[in-house]
């Protein structure tokens, strides 16, 4: 199946009924208010209403039900030529900037297929404040952060992202057949430095082979569908909660830039099924008696197969500080933060000084 990768922003209208502005979802009172003039918005959202549903991956891989397709809402498709995210506004609020990277080289983008739509989502729970306090207190403990970084990185540049994710569920049964090593030791004769015979005790080794079975169930393995946010930084603030799933609601959306996958379904399959053996691997391996073990081989039989695509909450700081791009997500669900940010060459000079001086005083004091 070839989707088209994409990233978007674009919601259904929530107005105020007050004074006919877009309401926002807002994360700390778990509803719809004006950003304008403050009011709560009537509208009803039942998050334990509907349910999330899973997907039949065989099925999907060869065709992509219409109905799961499109947004059924107007908009207008841009990607940044600098990081190549593509976001889907609404055509009258179209940012200047890209979102991800903050370049201004934005261009027209038309996609090739419809997207395919997200299942479900976790709404913020976090608000901004609350990130924007949690992110300075981040800085703060970067000892070999340059002093002046407070300054550059500015948290008042913060956003909040909706980024796609898929999860998929499988159940495994996995024989597994490798040797086991049991440790033993023999005495050694040998001669020291003098010309004296000795002995000592050493260890050998005992291979023999060994063979299990590991059942298991993969619940929502999690593979990240963006561009624009690296991976590493994401893996540093999973998990995500899928647990709190709700179905898919424009309502929680509302202010918030979202953005399409980039990693297209059969690919992400494809990244799943790497993770999943991977954990298997450790799975068996823990099965495998004896002290050490070699040569595991896994014979993983997958079945029930299913995806969801999701959205997660994230905020994000995007920032440039000599010449160079940084990022800092926070988690919106669970308010963990991991980040990159520039290191001092003047701090990283005086602790390797300092190590140099202890070591010699070491050096000195032994001689």
């Amino acid at each position: 199946m070839s989707d088209a990768p994409t990233q978007i922003a674009a919601n259904e209208k929530h107005a105020c009924p007050a004074c006919g502005a877009q309401a926002e979802w807002n994360p700390g009172k778990q509803k719809l208010i004006c950003p304008f003039c403050g009011t709560e918005s009537p509208y009803e959202i039942h998050k334990e209403s509907g349910t999330v549903q899973e997907i039949d991956l065989v099925t999907a891989l060869r065709e992509m039900p219409e109905e799961l397709r499109g947004w059924n809402t107007d908009r207008r498709s841009v990607q940044c030529q600098s990081c190549k995210a593509v976001m889907v506004f609404d055509p009258a609020k179209v940012g200047q900037n890209c979102e991800f990277c903050g370049s201004p080289a934005l261009v027209d983008y038309a996609e090739l297929k419809s997207p395919i739509r997200p299942q479900s989502l976790l709404p913020f729970t976090f608000t901004q404040d609350q990130i924007r306090d949690g992110i300075r207190h981040w800085y703060a403990s970067k000892w070999f952060a340059p002093n002046a970084l407070r300054k550059k990185a500015l948290v008042d540049q913060i956003k909040g992202l909706y980024i796609p994710y898929w999860t998929f569920d499988a159940q495994v049964h996995c024989p597994w057949d490798a040797e086991a090593g049991y440790y033993y030791y023999e005495t050694e004769s040998y001669t020291d430095n003098q010309g004296k015979s000795q002995t000592r005790q050493v260890r050998r080794v005992r291979w023999e082979p060994a063979s299990g079975v590991v059942d298991h169930f993969f619940d929502d393995e999690p593979v990240p569908a963006t561009k624009g946010i690296k991976e590493a930084l994401l893996r540093g603030v999973e998990p995500f909660p899928t647990k709190d799933l709700v179905p898919y609601d424009t309502a929680f959306l509302s202010g918030f830039v979202v953005e399409h996958y980039q990693v297209v379904l059969v690919d992400a399959a494809k990244k799943s099924r790497d993770q999943m053996n991977d954990h298997l691997v450790t799975m068996c391996g823990g099965q495998v008696p004896g002290d050490t073990q070699r040569n595991l081989e896994i014979h993983p039989d997958f079945s029930g197969l299913t995806f969801k695509h999701i959205l997660v909450p994230v905020w994000l700081v995007t920032y440039l500080y000599a010449t160079k791009v940084y990022q800092v997500v926070a988690n919106g669900s669970t308010g963990v933060i991991a980040g990159q940010y520039p290191k001092s060459f003047w701090k990283i000079a005086f602790v390797v000084t300092i190590a140099l001086i202890v070591l010699t005083l070491i050096v000195l004091a032994n001689s």
